[in-house]
């Protein structure tokens, strides 16, 4: 795995419904109107509604699972360990398109058996010249 340091890998494109949206808002009770009410949302600078910002970051593991990354051989569990940086640039518009770009930047044995790996993720929006959101994120493989 060290020796795909620099690697990156994109996903297939997923369109974020928002029904994707509204599910999200059940689970996390933020009902923002941004988010689950069209009718306002399309009063506002986005011109309807978008994602949360969390979800936007939390398809990181669907779209990662759609790439070609090599896998941690023997791992019985994977947890996530946290974020070094993320920032939200671009809102995910309902119905637009989305992938993941996948960096890997550090793959390292943090004690035995257990391996950090930090990946910048990055989530394109079809079309738009800003990626959705930037974020370097950390993962721990225990094995």
């Amino acid at each position: 795995m060290a020796e795909s340091i620099g690697t990156e890998r994109i996903s297939d494109w997923l369109t974020v419904t928002q029904d994707m949206i509204d599910k999200f808002a059940e689970a996390t009770g933020d009902h923002q109107f941004i988010h689950v009410n069209p009718e306002m949302a399309a009063k506002t600078p986005f011109g309807g509604t978008i994602a949360h910002g969390f979800l936007s970051l939390s398809l990181m593991p669907v779209l990662s699972g759609m790439t070609d990354a090599p896998k941690v051989a023997g791992v019985k569990m994977g947890v996530n360990y946290g974020g070094n940086k993320t920032r939200f640039i671009t809102p995910v518009r309902s119905g637009k398109r989305v992938r993941g770009r996948f960096k890997l930047l550090k793959f390292v044995e943090r004690k035995p058996g257990v391996w950090e790996q930090v990946n910048e993720y990055t989530l394109e929006i079809e079309g738009e010249p800003k990626p959705a959101l930037i974020a370097e994120w950390i993962s721990l493989f225990y094995v």
